[in-house]
């Protein structure tokens, strides 16, 4: 931990801030961009709100307390700012958050940057029924491989409820794919 406050030293510092943002950025931009992707879904979207989400980073470092790791800050940012870019989004198109998250599936066939096959886009569609929070721990424990420990931090749950959380999800998801 020690050399995180000497790195968050170096954020807050004048003389070394830009060097050290652009650290900051070169360390977290792929994790923080992999998991407002897993939210958001859309590739143009997802550059977005990473954008935003480095700016909130940079206009709140001096408010950073250091209760928690940096990346768990960071990622609490970026989780916020996707799950806020859905609400917006949803309330611009006009219709509920369920009805843009299916209709950004029906989508992602289409979307360059999905590499994904048939069973990952049914993956996909069964994650979208979930409720938000559940699709949220999902997707966090899954495809983001985080540990209990850190998504607690995170979302600032308790590591009994995203354990049973996640465990209701998987039951939801392998009911699905297997009905359909």
């Amino acid at each position: 931990m020690q050399e995180e406050q000497k790195f968050i030293q170096q954020l807050l510092d004048s003389k070394t801030q830009n060097q050290a943002f652009e650290r900051l950025i070169q360390m977290y931009q792929r994790p923080l961009y992999n998991q407002i992707r897993n939210i958001v879904l859309n590739h143009d979207d997802t550059d977005d709100v990473l954008q935003n989400t480095l700016v909130k980073v940079y206009q709140n470092l001096k408010n950073f307390k250091g209760d928690s790791k940096l990346f768990s800050w960071m990622y609490r940012i970026a989780t916020n700012e996707a799950l806020t870019f859905l609400k917006q989004k949803s309330k611009k198109s006009g219709i509920s958050s369920e009805a843009l998250q299916s209709k950004i599936i029906d989508n992602l066939e289409a979307d360059v940057f999905f590499d994904g096959d048939e069973i990952q886009l049914k993956l996909q569609k069964a994650i979208v029924l979930l409720p938000a929070k559940q699709q949220l721990i999902f997707k966090m424990k899954y495809f983001e491989e985080l540990k209990y420990d850190a998504m607690s931090e995170i979302l600032g749950t308790s590591v009994g409820g995203l354990k049973a959380s996640y465990h209701i999800a998987v039951k939801k998801i392998e009911a699905f794919l297997n009905t359909n």
